[in-house]
């Protein structure tokens, strides 16, 4: 979610007796990584923690005349590597702590893509769903001005995330260049519309970048017995954005999309789902469910339908100790942030599942937004073409380099980790030897 990494805007609802904190499930994989790396005590305490959590209280004078206060967060994880870039989500979940490990979540994503950002995250509690356009957009602007000088083109860049769009995108720069008069203000935000700056393959940006990780992940044979995609058999939780244009890409790339859900519930074929008909019936009825030819399933057990690909692209937490027994899948590929609980992420280590790790399998998103801000800054316009050459080539030497890391650990340390571990321990090891080539300040 991922820079808009998913979703649904509902979230699927989850009984676990797991800490499900998104805070200390981001520490505890910090944590986990951290431990195969020579990495100074105090600086690795550091880079464990949340650098800046900005909260503001704001009110917004609604339709009806009534005055309403609305509550926002923006967290800030690191700048170690450059500006702060991440999301802002509306949503009546949003919590400091969600969006803490979010930023932090950022971090790691943007050093595992090697583009120079830090991570960072932000969130107004609210129910867009009860809201005007024209109360969305005084929230906005108003969350904005609270911010300030928090947010900036090389300093904080915020980008779409649950609940907000490219027009959000754009109330955004059109606000900060009302404050900013006189400057080439378009990268402080990305996401924008292309009209605006926005760069092309954007959108499809976090499915099409899954694609080419979960590809290059099978041919260097991640996987044993499947060395491509072609008659793959893919099952996709979530048909937001991120879900519904995977169905697409990745049936395009030869695989069969055997079943989708949404927070309605799921729908299960055999013989493949159609992802523009299923999108079409969702259009007109609210859900994937009900479309003809498919069998009704719950969003339990779809995860437990026996598949060759498995992409969470709904909420947080689906994969849990009280359900990871039963996935089925060969491989997974976490399109969504943080689907895969820690206690999860072993049990499926131990079956022999491996799971392709958010801050590397949703990095597509990102990566485009850090393609974006450059064509702003340079005053150009990349065909999409171009982006996607791009971004293939960052989606496989980012892969190369985990796949690369889990070798080093396994190595060096006589340890069999998993590709989160190796993931989050390449993202670290570049965050702390630019920290260390720095110093600290003063």
């Amino acid at each position: 979610m991922g820079e808009r990494a998913v979703r649904e805007t509902t979230p699927i609802p989850v009984e676990s007796s797991e800490n499900l904190n998104s805070y200390a499930i981001a520490q505890a994989q910090f944590d986990t990584a951290a431990q195969y790396l020579d990495i100074p005590a105090g600086l690795r305490d550091h880079l464990r923690h949340t650098s800046r959590l900005t909260t503001v209280e704001f009110p917004i004078e609604e339709d009806d005349g009534t005055v309403k206060t609305y509550t926002g967060y923006r967290a800030l994880h690191s700048r170690v590597r450059g500006p702060g870039k991440g999301g802002i989500r509306y949503h009546p979940d949003v919590t400091a702590d969600e969006v803490r490990a979010l930023a932090s979540w950022m971090t790691w994503k943007c050093a595992v893509a090697d583009i120079p950002f830090g991570g960072a995250k932000g969130g107004v509690v609210c129910d867009p769903k009860k809201l005007s356009r024209s109360e969305l957009r005084k929230i906005t602007r108003r969350f904005v001005v609270e911010l300030g000088d928090t947010i900036g083109p090389h300093t904080d860049i915020p980008a779409p995330d649950v609940n907000t769009t490219a027009e959000t995108m754009a109330w955004i720069y059109d606000t900060y260049d009302m404050m900013h008069p006189g400057k080439n203000n378009l990268p402080v935000v990305t996401g924008k519309p292309v009209g605006m700056g926005g760069s092309l393959g954007r959108n499809e940006a976090t499915a099409r970048g899954c694609l080419f990780i979960t590809k290059r992940a099978i041919e260097q044979g991640v996987v044993p017995g499947l060395d491509s995609l072609t008659g793959a058999r893919v099952v996709i939780q979530g048909f937001g954005n991120a879900g519904s244009i995977a169905a697409q890409l990745f049936r395009d790339a030869g695989a069969t999309i055997i079943a989708v859900s949404d927070s309605t519930g799921g729908i299960f074929c055999a013989d493949g789902i159609n992802p523009e008909m299923a999108i079409a019936h969702k259009q007109q009825s609210g859900s994937v469910v009900g479309l003809p030819g498919t069998t009704t399933v719950t969003n339990d057990d779809l995860l437990h339908i026996d598949c060759d690909v498995l992409i969470p692209a709904a909420f947080e937490n689906q994969i849990r100790a009280d359900n990871a027994d039963g996935v089925s899948a060969k491989l997974i590929a976490e399109a969504a942030n943080g689907p895969t609980t820690p206690a999860a992420d072993k049990i499926l280590f131990a079956r022999g599942i491996p799971v392709i790790p958010d801050i590397l399998a949703n990095s597509g998103g990102v990566t485009v937004s850090y393609f974006e801000w450059v064509q702003n800054i340079e005053n150009e316009h990349w065909s999409e073409d171009q982006v996607n050459a791009h971004l293939r080539t960052k989606m496989e030497a980012a892969t190369d380099a985990v796949l690369k890391m889990q070798i080093e650990i396994r190595d060096r340390n006589g340890a069999d980790v998993d590709l989160r571990t190796a993931a989050f321990a390449t993202a670290i090891k570049r965050v702390a030897t630019l920290a260390l080539a720095r110093g600290i300040w003063p």
